[in-house]
């Protein structure tokens, strides 16, 4: 697998690289392929939200649950598509919050690397997914990977602002120690919730504790 990840996180990782199941799902991606599947996002981006979130850089982490399964759609980071590919609808749901939130106007651009740059962990549980079949790698290993990524982040930083929306990121909510950490929790952005992701304010209240902790704010506009 061709691995591009920051070295903090090769190392805080470590552990979780050398055990069975990373093994298992490192041949079971290979043989896919192999075997003509196509698989997204492409390897070099696979583990995308790690290479440019460091972990010491981490001050939010935004949990979704598997990649985009679309042509060129899935970039390795949890509700972003590259520019040039239309923005999905939970992420223009996404950005009508953060417009409506903040009082700013979003440019539409989907690509949320900036966001990751500044220490937003776009992080999904599972980090690949075969061609037109969504979780479809859910139970390859993956969320045994994302969940050690969690735990550590719970057990070794402090004051990390989780942005758990739907039912399937608020079940890793045990995965996070409430007193040392902040969780937000909300509906899902996908049009399928009806709406009710409106108004959670996640934006400015993820800012209003950053800047409490002593930490820059995330400036959310694209």
């Amino acid at each position: 697998m061709d691995v591009k990840i920051e070295q903090s996180w090769k190392e805080a990782l470590a552990p979780e690289f050398g055990k069975p199941y990373f093994a298992s799902l490192v041949r079971f991606l290979h043989d896919e392929k192999a075997a003509g599947k196509v698989i997204y996002p492409p390897g070099g981006l696979i583990f995308n939200a790690f290479a440019l979130t460091p972990v010491e850089a981490v001050k939010v982490v935004i949990i979704g649950q598997d990649p985009y399964h679309g042509p060129g759609q899935a970039m390795g980071l949890s509700f972003s598509v590259p520019d040039g590919i239309q923005a999905p609808p939970s992420l223009r749901n996404i950005f009508k919050e953060i417009q409506d939130d903040l009082g700013i106007r979003m440019s539409g651009r989907p690509n949320l690397e900036g966001w990751a740059r500044q220490g937003v962990l776009l992080l999904n549980a599972s980090l690949t997914v075969q061609a037109g079949l969504a979780n479809s790698h859910s139970r390859i290993g993956w969320q045994e990977f994302t969940d050690a990524v969690i735990r550590y982040l719970s057990d070794r930083r402090e004051g990390i602002v989780f942005l758990l929306w739907g039912n399937y990121a608020r079940g890793k909510k045990a995965l996070i120690d409430p007193a040392r950490h902040y969780i937000l929790e909300a509906a899902h952005p996908s049009p399928l919730a009806g709406g009710a992701f409106f108004g959670c304010r996640h934006f400015s209240k993820t800012n209003e504790i950053l800047v409490r902790e002593g930490k820059t704010p995330i400036n959310w506009q694209l």
